[in-house]
C-alpha cells in the first residue's frame, strides 16, 4: 500500500460523531433517500473532504457531478457572499435583475448552434426536464415523447415518465405521463441483439425504425426525443460516434431534440456540453448540477422560436434564477475559463482512462472502461467471459474505497463512477486511482478464490 498524502482515515467508519448524525438522520429524514456509505461531511475544499471525526477523503463523486469547480472555490464563495449582502431573493417571475441577463447571455454564447436562443430557469435537473417537456408539447402540439431504456431524467412525476433506469424509482408512483415510449439505448458492451460494433452498422437504429416507428409509434405525433449524450444512471454508457447523427431523421418529421446535459454539461466531458462530441446541435438543452458549483440552479436553453411559443404566465418558478445562485453560476463560468477547467478535464480524463484501461487488462472483474473527459465509468463484472453483472462486487469496492479515504459511487447496477471535480490535480487523481485499484485488486482476489 502506497503512502497517502491526501487520504487520511484515522478512526473506524463511521466515527463516533458521524454515527450519531446517521442515527438522528434515520429518525427524522425521509427513508426514500438512499446513501452509499456513512459519510458525514464537516468541510470540503477543492477535491478534499473532511468528516465530522476528522478523517479526510479524496472526492471522486463531486456531489454527484455537481462540484465542477471543486468544493468552496474561493472565487465562487466570494461571489456568493457579495451577492448575499446585496439581496438574496426577488423572484425573476415578477421582477428584473441584471446578473440574470448576464448569465443568460453567457449561456447562449457558450451553447452550440448558430441561431437565437432563450433561457428558462429552475432549481434542479428535474425542473429543467419538466420545463422541456411542457415547452416541446406546447410548441409542437403533439402528445408523444421518446426516451431510452436506461435513461435517468429525474424523479418528479413528469421527468420520471422519461426515466427508465431502476424499478424502485417508479414504484408506487404509477400511472405517469402515459404517452412516453422507451426504446433501447446503444449499449455496445451489452448489446441487446448480441451484435458487435462497428460490424452491426447501427442495427439498433434499424430495430427502432422497424419495431417502433413502423409498428406502433406515429412519428408525426411525437413532440420530442429526450436523450442523455452519455447515459448516467444507466451505467455511464457512451454511444457509438455517429448514433445521434443517424437519429436526426426524426427531425425531418418535426421531432424536437432535447439533450439532457444535467450530468454531462458544464465542461465535465471536456466540452461545455456532452453532445458536442457527437456532431449534432440539439433544439433544447437541460443544464443543472455543475452550473452553480453547488447552489440550486437549472437552465433550459431552447431555440428562440421554440421558447417564444410560451405566453406570459404559462410557466414559471418562484425560486428559479435565485440571484445568489445566478452569481455563483457566473463565477463558475469565469473560473472554468480562467483556470481552463475543460482543458484540465480532457487532460485528467485521458490520464485516468489510461490507468483504468490498464486495470481492465489486469483484473478479471473489470469488464469495461468508458467515458469522455472526467465522466468515466468502470463496469464491474463477475468474469469477463459471461459479463455477469458484479453488483455486489462494485458495492464492495466503493466500500473499500470509503474506508481507505476515497469517495466513489456507483451508477446503474454495477458501474463505478470516476467524476472528480474539474479542478483535480494529477497528484490527487493518481492517489485516488491507487486506492481504487487496491479495492479492485482485493475484491478480484476474493472472486478468484470463490
Amino acid at each position: 500500500m502506497k503512502a497517502r498524502k491526501f487520504a487520511k482515515v484515522s478512526t473506524k467508519l463511521p466515527g463516533v460523531k458521524a454515527a450519531a448524525v446517521v442515527k438522528r438522520t434515520a429518525e427524522y429524514v425521509s427513508p426514500s433517500i438512499s446513501r452509499f456509505y456513512p459519510l458525514v461531511v464537516e468541510s470540503a475544499h477543492g477535491s478534499l473532504v473532511k468528516d465530522v471525526d476528522g478523517n479526510q477523503f479524496i472526492d471522486f463523486s463531486s456531489g454527484i457531478a455537481v462540484l465542477a469547480t471543486g468544493s468552496t472555490h474561493p472565487k465562487v464563495v466570494k461571489a456568493i457572499q457579495e451577492q448575499a449582502e446585496k439581496f438574496v431573493h426577488f423572484s425573476y417571475t415578477d421582477f428584473y435583475y441584471e446578473n440574470l441577463v448576464e448569465l443568460s447571455e453567457k449561456l447562449v454564447s457558450m451553447a452550440p448552434g448558430e441561431f437565437a436562443k432563450m433561457v428558462y430557469y429552475g432549481n434542479s435537473g428535474a425542473e429543467a426536464i419538466e420545463a422541456a417537456m411542457k415547452l416541446t408539447r406546447n410548441y409542437t402540439r403533439r402528445p408523444l415523447f421518446l426516451s431510452h431504456s436506461g435513461a435517468f431524467h429525474g424523479r418528479t412525476m413528469g421527468a420520471l415518465s422519461l426515466t427508465a433506469s431502476k424499478p424502485i424509482q417508479r414504484k408506487g408512483a404509477l400511472p405517469l405521463v402515459p404517452d412516453t415510449v422507451h426504446f433501447p439505448f446503444p449499449y455496445c458492451y451489452r448489446c441487446p441483439w448480441k451484435q458487435t460494433f462497428p460490424e452491426c452498422d447501427y442495427y439498433c437504429i434499424d430495430y427502432f425504425k422497424e419495431q417502433y416507428l413502423e409498428k406502433f409509434v406515429p412519428v408525426d405525433e411525437v413532440a420530442a426525443y429526450f436523450f442523455e449524450p452519455i447515459q448516467g444512471e444507466g451505467g455511464y454508457v457512451v454511444p457509438p460516434p455517429e448514433y445521434f447523427r443517424k437519429m436526426e431523421f426524426l427531425r425531418r418529421e418535426g421531432v424536437v431534440f432535447v439533450s439532457d446535459e444535467i450530468q454531462t454539461g458544464v465542461g465535465r466531458t471536456g466540452k461545455f456540453l456532452g453532445i458536442e462530441h457527437f456532431g449534432i446541435v440539439p433544439d433544447v438543452v437541460a443544464i443543472a448540477k455543475g452550473i452553480a458549483s453547488g447552489l440550486p440552479l437549472s437552465a433550459t436553453l431552447a431555440k428562440a422560436k421554440i421558447m417564444e411559443s410560451w405566453k406570459p404566465g404559462q410557466h414559471a418558478s418562484t425560486f428559479g434564477a435565485n440571484p445568489v445562485a445566478v452569481q455563483a453560476a457566473l463565477a463558475t463560468l469565469d473560473v472554468m475559463k480562467s483556470e481552463r477547467l475543460m482543458e484540465n478535464a480532457k487532460k485528467m480524463g485521458a490520464r485516468a482512462m489510461k490507468r483504468l484501461r490498464e486495470l481492465k487488462d489486469k483484473y478479471e472483474i473489470v469488464g469495461d472502461v468508458r467515458g469522455l473527459g472526467l465522466f468515466i465509468g468502470v463496469e464491474i463484472v463477475k468474469d469477463k467471459m459471461t459479463k455477469a453483472r458484479g453488483e455486489k462486487e462494485a458495492g464492495q469496492i466503493i466500500e473499500y474505497c470509503f474506508r481507505h479515504g476515497l469517495l466513489a459511487i456507483t451508477a446503474g447496477r454495477n458501474t463505478i463512477r470516476v467524476i472528480p471535480p474539474l479542478t483535480t490535480s494529477e497528484e490527487e487523481l493518481d492517489e485516488g486511482l491507487d486506492i481504487l485499484e487496491e479495492g479492485i485488486a482485493q475484491i478480484n482476489s476474493v472472486v478468484a478464490k470463490a
